[in-house]
Protein backbone atom coordinates (compact mmCIF):
# COMPACT_ATOMS: atom_id res chain seq x y z
CA UNK A 1 0.00 0.00 0.00
CA UNK A 2 1.50 3.66 -1.02
CA UNK A 3 2.30 5.50 2.49
CA UNK A 4 -0.80 8.33 3.72
CA UNK A 5 -1.10 10.78 1.02
CA UNK A 6 0.54 9.21 -1.73
CA UNK A 7 -1.09 8.39 -4.77
CA UNK A 8 -1.93 4.66 -5.99
CA UNK A 9 0.99 3.55 -8.40
CA UNK A 10 -0.50 2.47 -11.53
CA UNK A 11 1.00 0.06 -14.25
CA UNK A 12 2.17 1.39 -17.76
CA UNK A 13 2.06 -1.45 -20.21
CA UNK A 14 3.03 -1.48 -23.64
CA UNK A 15 2.00 -4.41 -25.70
CA UNK A 16 5.10 -4.89 -28.66
CA UNK A 17 3.55 -5.36 -31.90
CA UNK A 18 3.62 -3.63 -35.40
CA UNK A 19 1.48 -2.09 -37.41
CA UNK A 20 1.09 -4.94 -39.83
CA UNK A 21 -0.07 -7.69 -36.47
CA UNK A 22 -3.11 -6.04 -35.38
CA UNK A 23 -6.12 -8.71 -35.45
CA UNK A 24 -8.28 -5.92 -37.57
CA UNK A 25 -5.92 -6.69 -40.02
CA UNK A 26 -5.69 -9.90 -40.09
CA UNK A 27 -8.60 -10.75 -43.07
CA UNK A 28 -6.51 -8.32 -45.02
CA UNK A 29 -2.44 -9.13 -44.80
CA UNK A 30 -1.56 -12.29 -44.80
CA UNK A 31 1.09 -14.38 -41.85
CA UNK A 32 3.40 -15.11 -44.59
CA UNK A 33 3.67 -11.40 -46.00
CA UNK A 34 4.97 -10.46 -42.61
CA UNK A 35 8.88 -10.90 -43.19
CA UNK A 36 8.27 -8.38 -46.45
CA UNK A 37 6.79 -5.72 -44.52
CA UNK A 38 8.41 -3.12 -43.55
CA UNK A 39 8.91 -3.39 -39.59
CA UNK A 40 9.03 -0.16 -37.66
CA UNK A 41 8.77 -1.21 -34.03
CA UNK A 42 12.32 -0.99 -33.23
CA UNK A 43 12.24 2.31 -34.15
CA UNK A 44 9.45 3.25 -32.32
CA UNK A 45 10.07 1.50 -28.94
CA UNK A 46 13.52 3.50 -28.84
CA UNK A 47 10.96 6.94 -28.53
CA UNK A 48 9.34 4.79 -25.59
CA UNK A 49 12.33 3.75 -23.97
CA UNK A 50 13.37 7.67 -24.23
CA UNK A 51 9.88 8.95 -22.96
CA UNK A 52 10.06 6.66 -20.34
CA UNK A 53 13.48 7.40 -18.97
CA UNK A 54 12.66 11.20 -18.87
CA UNK A 55 9.51 10.59 -16.49
CA UNK A 56 11.92 8.15 -14.47
CA UNK A 57 9.04 5.75 -15.19
CA UNK A 58 9.14 1.24 -15.43
CA UNK A 59 7.13 -0.64 -17.27
CA UNK A 60 6.08 -3.82 -18.21
CA UNK A 61 6.42 -4.67 -22.14
CA UNK A 62 4.20 -7.54 -23.50
CA UNK A 63 6.32 -8.43 -26.27
CA UNK A 64 5.85 -11.14 -29.27
CA UNK A 65 8.60 -13.71 -29.68
CA UNK A 66 7.60 -13.07 -33.09
CA UNK A 67 9.16 -9.70 -32.90
CA UNK A 68 12.06 -10.67 -30.41
CA UNK A 69 13.79 -13.39 -33.00
CA UNK A 70 13.86 -10.63 -35.39
CA UNK A 71 14.95 -7.72 -33.18
CA UNK A 72 16.84 -9.09 -30.06
CA UNK A 73 18.97 -6.10 -29.27
CA UNK A 74 15.18 -4.70 -28.90
CA UNK A 75 14.70 -6.68 -26.28
CA UNK A 76 17.90 -6.66 -24.46
CA UNK A 77 17.36 -2.77 -24.40
CA UNK A 78 14.45 -3.53 -22.72
CA UNK A 79 15.74 -5.07 -20.08
CA UNK A 80 18.71 -3.24 -19.59
CA UNK A 81 16.44 -0.24 -18.55
CA UNK A 82 15.18 -1.52 -16.34
CA UNK A 83 11.99 -2.29 -17.57
CA UNK A 84 9.84 -6.27 -17.10
CA UNK A 85 9.82 -8.05 -19.89
CA UNK A 86 6.46 -10.40 -20.31
CA UNK A 87 4.85 -12.29 -23.00
CA UNK A 88 2.35 -11.26 -25.43
CA UNK A 89 2.63 -15.11 -26.90
CA UNK A 90 4.56 -15.95 -30.22
CA UNK A 91 2.76 -15.29 -33.82
CA UNK A 92 -0.43 -13.04 -32.57
CA UNK A 93 -2.79 -15.37 -32.85
CA UNK A 94 -5.93 -14.90 -30.36
CA UNK A 95 -6.29 -17.53 -28.08
CA UNK A 96 -9.84 -18.19 -28.72
CA UNK A 97 -8.50 -19.61 -32.05
CA UNK A 98 -5.89 -22.41 -30.72
CA UNK A 99 -6.68 -25.18 -29.45
CA UNK A 100 -5.04 -26.11 -25.82
CA UNK A 101 -2.00 -27.89 -27.76
CA UNK A 102 -1.32 -25.45 -30.03
CA UNK A 103 -2.07 -22.54 -27.44
CA UNK A 104 0.48 -24.67 -25.39
CA UNK A 105 3.10 -24.08 -27.96
CA UNK A 106 2.53 -20.72 -28.53
CA UNK A 107 2.94 -19.68 -24.88
CA UNK A 108 5.70 -22.03 -24.34
CA UNK A 109 8.06 -20.74 -27.39
CA UNK A 110 7.56 -16.97 -27.20
CA UNK A 111 7.84 -17.73 -22.83
CA UNK A 112 11.44 -19.63 -23.77
CA UNK A 113 12.95 -17.01 -26.08
CA UNK A 114 12.40 -14.32 -24.42
CA UNK A 115 13.88 -16.12 -21.43
CA UNK A 116 16.96 -16.63 -23.31
CA UNK A 117 17.23 -13.07 -24.40
CA UNK A 118 17.17 -11.81 -21.33
CA UNK A 119 18.61 -14.30 -18.77
CA UNK A 120 15.37 -13.42 -15.98
CA UNK A 121 12.21 -15.27 -15.85
CA UNK A 122 9.31 -14.17 -17.73
CA UNK A 123 6.20 -14.19 -15.10
CA UNK A 124 2.94 -12.31 -17.25
CA UNK A 125 1.24 -12.74 -20.18
CA UNK A 126 -1.17 -10.88 -22.36
CA UNK A 127 -3.31 -12.47 -24.58
CA UNK A 128 -3.43 -10.87 -28.41
CA UNK A 129 -6.74 -8.76 -28.25
CA UNK A 130 -7.81 -9.82 -24.56
CA UNK A 131 -8.93 -13.27 -26.19
CA UNK A 132 -9.34 -15.44 -22.87
CA UNK A 133 -12.38 -15.98 -22.09
CA UNK A 134 -15.18 -18.36 -20.83
CA UNK A 135 -14.78 -20.50 -24.10
CA UNK A 136 -11.25 -21.22 -23.46
CA UNK A 137 -11.03 -20.73 -20.08
CA UNK A 138 -8.58 -23.89 -19.76
CA UNK A 139 -6.09 -21.72 -20.99
CA UNK A 140 -5.10 -20.00 -17.45
CA UNK A 141 -4.48 -23.52 -16.19
CA UNK A 142 -2.05 -23.99 -19.26
CA UNK A 143 -0.49 -20.17 -17.75
CA UNK A 144 -0.08 -21.99 -14.85
CA UNK A 145 1.38 -25.17 -16.17
CA UNK A 146 4.04 -23.41 -18.00
CA UNK A 147 5.48 -21.07 -15.22
CA UNK A 148 3.57 -17.82 -15.48
CA UNK A 149 2.46 -15.78 -12.45
CA UNK A 150 0.35 -13.50 -13.76
CA UNK A 151 -2.30 -12.93 -16.49
CA UNK A 152 -3.47 -9.82 -18.10
CA UNK A 153 -6.06 -11.14 -21.05
CA UNK A 154 -9.25 -10.30 -20.20
CA UNK A 155 -11.16 -6.81 -20.75
CA UNK A 156 -14.36 -6.29 -18.64
CA UNK A 157 -16.49 -4.99 -21.43
CA UNK A 158 -18.44 -5.32 -24.36
CA UNK A 159 -16.59 -5.00 -27.51
CA UNK A 160 -17.45 -6.81 -31.07
CA UNK A 161 -14.07 -8.61 -30.86
CA UNK A 162 -13.17 -9.23 -27.38
CA UNK A 163 -14.64 -8.36 -23.86
CA UNK A 164 -15.96 -10.65 -20.85
CA UNK A 165 -18.15 -7.72 -19.10
CA UNK A 166 -19.68 -9.51 -15.80
CA UNK A 167 -16.21 -10.94 -14.93
CA UNK A 168 -14.19 -8.94 -12.03
CA UNK A 169 -12.40 -5.37 -12.50
CA UNK A 170 -9.93 -5.95 -10.46
CA UNK A 171 -6.92 -8.52 -10.18
CA UNK A 172 -8.06 -11.44 -8.42
CA UNK A 173 -7.01 -15.00 -8.42
CA UNK A 174 -8.00 -17.29 -10.95
CA UNK A 175 -6.48 -20.29 -10.20
CA UNK A 176 -4.12 -21.00 -7.54
CA UNK A 177 -0.66 -19.59 -8.22
CA UNK A 178 -1.96 -17.38 -10.96
CA UNK A 179 -3.74 -14.29 -10.85
CA UNK A 180 -5.82 -12.35 -13.85
CA UNK A 181 -5.30 -8.38 -14.10
CA UNK A 182 -7.73 -6.97 -16.16
CA UNK A 183 -7.18 -3.83 -18.18
CA UNK A 184 -9.41 -1.21 -16.52
CA UNK A 185 -12.83 -0.15 -16.69
CA UNK A 186 -14.63 2.70 -14.73
CA UNK A 187 -18.31 1.23 -12.94
CA UNK A 188 -21.02 3.91 -14.34
CA UNK A 189 -24.07 3.78 -14.08
CA UNK A 190 -24.15 -0.22 -14.34
CA UNK A 191 -21.99 -0.54 -17.13
CA UNK A 192 -17.92 -1.09 -17.40
CA UNK A 193 -16.24 2.07 -19.16
CA UNK A 194 -13.22 1.19 -21.39
CA UNK A 195 -10.37 3.80 -19.21
CA UNK A 196 -7.15 2.07 -19.71
CA UNK A 197 -5.51 2.96 -23.06
CA UNK A 198 -5.58 1.79 -26.57
CA UNK A 199 -7.86 3.18 -29.34
CA UNK A 200 -10.58 4.14 -26.74
CA UNK A 201 -6.97 6.39 -25.64
CA UNK A 202 -6.66 8.17 -28.71
CA UNK A 203 -10.55 8.47 -29.39
CA UNK A 204 -11.24 9.97 -26.50
CA UNK A 205 -10.16 13.71 -25.06
CA UNK A 206 -7.39 13.30 -22.81
CA UNK A 207 -9.32 15.46 -19.68
CA UNK A 208 -11.59 12.70 -19.76
CA UNK A 209 -9.09 9.45 -19.60
CA UNK A 210 -7.32 11.09 -16.89
CA UNK A 211 -10.78 11.64 -14.92
CA UNK A 212 -11.55 7.96 -15.26
CA UNK A 213 -8.04 6.43 -14.37
CA UNK A 214 -8.04 9.11 -10.80
CA UNK A 215 -11.67 8.15 -10.24
CA UNK A 216 -10.34 4.42 -10.06
CA UNK A 217 -7.37 5.47 -7.90
CA UNK A 218 -9.66 7.83 -5.32
CA UNK A 219 -12.93 6.04 -6.01
CA UNK A 220 -12.10 2.12 -6.36
CA UNK A 221 -8.47 2.42 -4.39
CA UNK A 222 -7.24 0.28 -7.07
CA UNK A 223 -4.17 0.44 -9.11
CA UNK A 224 -4.90 1.25 -13.13
CA UNK A 225 -3.31 -0.59 -15.69
CA UNK A 226 -2.86 1.29 -18.74
CA UNK A 227 -1.65 0.24 -21.92
CA UNK A 228 -0.67 0.77 -25.87
CA UNK A 229 1.29 -0.14 -28.44
CA UNK A 230 4.34 1.26 -30.17
CA UNK A 231 2.22 1.41 -33.57
CA UNK A 232 0.36 4.03 -31.96
CA UNK A 233 2.85 6.71 -31.52
CA UNK A 234 3.72 6.39 -35.62
CA UNK A 235 1.71 8.61 -37.52
CA UNK A 236 3.71 7.83 -40.48
CA UNK A 237 3.06 4.27 -40.75
CA UNK A 238 2.67 2.72 -43.92
CA UNK A 239 -1.74 2.70 -44.51
CA UNK A 240 -2.94 -0.58 -45.12
CA UNK A 241 -4.92 -0.82 -48.37
CA UNK A 242 -8.49 -2.01 -49.01
CA UNK A 243 -9.09 -2.39 -45.06
CA UNK A 244 -12.90 -1.32 -43.73
CA UNK A 245 -14.34 2.10 -42.68
CA UNK A 246 -13.92 0.95 -38.92
CA UNK A 247 -10.64 -0.88 -39.09
CA UNK A 248 -9.52 2.49 -41.20
CA UNK A 249 -11.21 4.85 -38.52
CA UNK A 250 -10.10 2.50 -35.13
CA UNK A 251 -6.52 1.94 -36.07
CA UNK A 252 -5.31 5.59 -37.79
CA UNK A 253 -7.61 8.40 -35.34
CA UNK A 254 -5.23 10.61 -33.77
CA UNK A 255 -2.16 8.78 -34.04
CA UNK A 256 -0.06 12.37 -34.55
CA UNK A 257 -1.57 13.14 -31.00
CA UNK A 258 -0.71 9.84 -29.31
CA UNK A 259 2.69 10.22 -28.14
CA UNK A 260 1.92 13.89 -26.43
CA UNK A 261 -0.79 11.91 -24.44
CA UNK A 262 1.08 9.88 -23.49
CA UNK A 263 3.96 12.16 -22.33
CA UNK A 264 1.41 14.20 -19.66
CA UNK A 265 0.06 10.65 -18.53
CA UNK A 266 3.39 9.98 -17.40
CA UNK A 267 3.12 13.31 -15.79
CA UNK A 268 -0.32 13.19 -13.95
CA UNK A 269 -0.02 10.04 -12.19
CA UNK A 270 2.65 7.49 -10.68
CA UNK A 271 3.72 4.41 -12.85
CA UNK A 272 5.42 1.29 -12.46
CA UNK A 273 5.62 -2.67 -13.72
CA UNK A 274 2.90 -5.08 -13.42
CA UNK A 275 5.27 -7.47 -11.75
CA UNK A 276 5.82 -5.06 -8.87
CA UNK A 277 2.56 -3.42 -8.35
CA UNK A 278 0.59 -6.76 -8.54
CA UNK A 279 3.19 -9.78 -7.03
CA UNK A 280 4.40 -8.59 -4.18
CA UNK A 281 3.02 -10.48 -1.15
CA UNK A 282 1.78 -7.50 0.24
CA UNK A 283 0.42 -6.41 -3.23
CA UNK A 284 -2.52 -7.13 -5.19
CA UNK A 285 -1.17 -10.72 -5.62
CA UNK A 286 -2.51 -11.46 -1.45
CA UNK A 287 -5.70 -8.85 -1.18
CA UNK A 288 -7.12 -10.20 -5.07
CA UNK A 289 -10.21 -11.89 -3.66
CA UNK A 290 -11.37 -9.09 -1.38
CA UNK A 291 -13.73 -5.92 -2.39
CA UNK A 292 -15.13 -5.77 -5.47
CA UNK A 293 -13.48 -8.94 -6.99
CA UNK A 294 -14.08 -10.99 -4.02
CA UNK A 295 -18.03 -10.48 -5.00
CA UNK A 296 -17.53 -10.98 -8.54
CA UNK A 297 -16.01 -14.11 -8.41
CA UNK A 298 -19.03 -16.27 -7.41
CA UNK A 299 -21.39 -14.57 -9.70
CA UNK A 300 -18.42 -15.42 -12.53
CA UNK A 301 -17.81 -19.00 -11.48
CA UNK A 302 -21.39 -20.33 -10.89
CA UNK A 303 -21.51 -18.90 -14.70
CA UNK A 304 -18.91 -20.96 -16.12
CA UNK A 305 -19.87 -24.00 -14.18
CA UNK A 306 -23.16 -23.61 -15.47
CA UNK A 307 -21.83 -23.67 -19.00
CA UNK A 308 -19.36 -26.67 -18.02
CA UNK A 309 -15.97 -24.71 -18.34
CA UNK A 310 -14.79 -24.60 -15.28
Amino acid sequence: MPAAGQPLRNAMTIDVEDYFQVSAFAPYIDRAQWDGLECRVERNLERILALLDRHGVKATFFTLGWIAERYPQAVRRIVDAGHELASHGHGHQRASELDPAQFRADVTRAKALLEDLSGRPVLGYRAPSFSIGPANWWAFDVLGETGHRYSSSVYPIRHDHYGMPDSPRFAYEVKPGLIEVPVTTLRLRGRNLPSSGGGYFRLLPYALSRWMIRRVNEQDGQSAVFYFHPWEIDAEQPRVPGIDAKSRFRHYVNLRHTLGRIDRLLGDFRWGRMDEIFLPPSGAAQAATTGAAAAALPRLGAALSHEGRL
